[in-house]
């Protein structure tokens, strides 16, 4: 059954200008589960319009109220995670399980940013004249943020953006990727219900158009979009005559590096969960898979073991543990790369097919004899897809990690504590897990390095990227100074 939804602006349903609509697909059957409003520049000026008109209203809320209105927003998500659990997994397809750690996330950091906001607005410093002088170092909100989603994370990553966003006292325009603004719009729109109008804004469309028109739109000071380094790059570009604030993720290309002391087998259970959650459309994803020469076979074997025993199927089936790509044009990628490796003297050890199904599947794929020339070492895959190549020394294995342009994040499996300081001390990439790869800490920074991108979300510093410095100097006194002219 198809449903339409209008768009969310300023706690009212919005159609498009046009008749054009986007529609949204089950990418394990194929089939139309919904249609969005094809929104532009149109929408985008009503959007921006209202979360303008609410941007000094809601900059002035008590912190402690903003706090409240985002635990609110928790407890209306609960009540409803059922409901949103199951469009999520229907329309953006990766196993059920996975969706509810999604949806979990997304919750857990609506409740730390609510707290994290109402902990201070800044700092006193002391004054070159104690006495009769005052400074102040204020964090103010920028105004209206423009926040553009992803749609392997939708939820996950608008919550990254949106909740540090609005306990800074900002305001947010969303426009959410095409493929999975059904979601987005449940979430928003029976969630942050309660929040005042213009506050919280989606707006539907195609990047080309409406996010375009997001970033172009004089009055969004701070654009914050996790998404492809090309794309990165066209907002970077559009918004420099502005001097717009960039929050921008801009994906991987993850190494994981099995040193000569790891435990074989755990190492491979480590690995096919950082390679295949989500079906490998992860941007911290292990992508490049580097192991020691002499223990090639012996891993090969028990990746390709535990490959093996992973069922393939729709997120929405109990037991599913990889789920469909999400586009048929994400796939075809993956066949690429694949492909190109294979014509280039690499081996697929399992996988490499699409199977004979409806959706958007792809077969989980361990590949071998495998170089850093390759495609499929050098661009981001994003599917499920496991390269492994092999090394002789840690200090190899540690430069051509940094030899990639990216550098989001890198895993290291060893119990040598020599290995591991040598290994976080020196690789270039702006998470470094050790042993236990993809865990996010709300207290702690994600963000890459190099072409992945300057941001960082999560933490202290997510609360940041969303406001602006003030110093303020006060001298209490209206009194001439000595230094002032005549010299």
């Amino acid at each position: 059954m198809s449903t339409d939804r209008p768009m969310w602006i300023a706690n009212e349903h919005v159609t498009a200008t046009t008749d054009e609509w986007l529609t949204s697909e089950d990418p394990a059957t194929e089939r139309v589960i919904g249609r969005v409003p094809a929104g532009g520049r149109d929408e985008v000026e009503r959007a921006v319009a209202a979360a303008t008109a609410a941007r000094d209203t809601w900059r002035f809320t008590a912190a402690n109220d903003r706090a409240e209105l985002l635990h609110e927003a928790v407890s209306k998500s609960l009540q409803r995670l059922d409901e949103l659990v199951e469009l999520l997994t229907r329309e953006q397809g990766k196993a059920r399980p996975e969706q509810e750690e999604e949806a979990e996330w997304a919750l857990t950091s609506l409740r730390y940013y609510a707290e994290l906001g109402r902990n201070g607005s800044g700092r006193v410093i002391p004054s070159a004249e104690p006495e009769t002088q005052l400074n102040l170092v204020l964090k103010q909100p920028y105004g209206v943020v423009g926040a553009i989603v992803p749609w392997n994370f939708p939820l996950l990553l608008l919550a990254w953006k949106l909740a540090p966003a609005l306990a800074a006292g900002n305001t947010v325009v969303i426009k959410p990727s095409e493929l999975t603004s059904l979601t987005t719009l449940e979430w928003i729109e029976r969630c942050f219900d309660h929040f005042p109008p213009g506050v919280v804004n989606v707006v539907t469309g195609r990047g080309a158009e409406a996010g375009e028109a997001l970033v172009a739109h004089p009055d969004v000071r701070v654009v914050a979009m996790t998404g492809s380094v090309e794309t990165g790059q066209r907002i970077a570009s559009v918004a420099a005559p502005m001097m717009k604030h960039l929050h921008l993720e801009l994906g991987g290309k993850d190494a994981f590096v099995v040193a000569p002391d790891a435990d074989v087998a755990t190492a491979a259970d480590a690995l096919a969960y950082a390679a295949l959650f989500n079906a490998g459309q992860v941007c911290t994803a292990s992508e490049r898979i580097y192991v020691p020469a002499a223990m090639r076979d012996g891993f090969a074997e028990a990746i390709t073991a535990k490959v093996e025993g992973l069922r393939l199927g729709p997120g929405i089936e109990a037991g599913t543990d990889v789920g469909p790509m999400a586009a048929d044009r994400f796939r075809t990628k993956v066949a690429r790369h694949v492909e190109e490796a294979v014509a280039r003297g690499a081996r697929v050890v399992t996988g490499g097919g699409r199977p004979d199904r409806p959706g958007y599947f792809f077969e989980p794929t361990v590949l071998v004899d495998v170089e850093d020339e390759m495609v499929i070492m050098q661009e981001e895959t994003f599917g499920p897809a496991i390269p492994i190549a092999t090394y002789d020394s840690l200090d190899e294995a540690i430069d051509r990690v940094n030899a990639h342009p990216m550098g989001l994040g890198a895993c290291l499996r060893s119990s040598d504590p020599v290995a591991v300081k040598r290994f976080y001390e020196r690789v270039e990439a702006g998470t470094v897990w050790i042993n236990d790869p993809l865990t996010d800490n709300y207290a702690g920074p994600f963000g890459g390095m190099k072409l992945t991108g300057g941001g960082r979300e999560l933490g202290p510093e997510g609360l940041e990227t969303f406001l602006q410095t003030k110093h303020v100097h006060w001298d209490l006194s209206e009194a001439s100074k000595d230094w002032w002219y005549p010299y």
